[in-house]
């Protein structure tokens, strides 16, 4: 009976552990952040952006589960603000674009402003009002 105990005490710790790492590790999925304010503009033309107001970039791919919310609130998100252009680009289909970005990880969505300057990025699935706070002041 005792080593029974000692078996279910051990993955009941096992169990707890695992949750704080993974609560861990995502604890900043889907906070918009402000990129560094270093960073260079990209061709507004290779990635379809628009050059009279900020655009959404949201990378994705057939397989991916969470990109399907992404797209809800992005489409939200725009639909409240006629002025954005979204652009939505297959990881799988233009690698060299998610290179170029430093897309590590699906979804993962990024602002531009109109002159082609990443501004904010989060991966993982934002809130649409965190979207809406950084492409407002990009609207004036």
């Amino acid at each position: 009976m005792n080593s029974s105990w000692l078996a279910v005490t051990v993955l009941v710790v096992a169990l707890a552990a695992a949750y704080v790492l993974g609560r861990l590790l995502t604890r900043r999925a889907g906070t918009v952040r402000e990129t560094t304010a270093d960073a260079a503009p990209v061709d507004a033309g290779d990635l379809g952006l628009s050059t009279t107001g900020p655009t959404l970039v949201h990378f994705t791919a057939e397989w991916c589960g969470p990109c399907a919310a992404v797209r809800r609130v992005v489409e939200q998100v725009c639909g409240e603000l006629p002025a954005v252009t979204h652009v939505e680009i297959d990881m799988d289909a233009n690698p060299d674009a998610a290179r170029r970005l430093s897309v590590l990880s699906l979804p993962t969505t990024i602002v531009f402003d109109r002159d082609g300057t990443p501004r904010y990025r989060t991966h993982g699935v934002p809130k649409a009002a965190d979207l809406r706070s950084a492409l407002e002041p990009l609207l004036a």
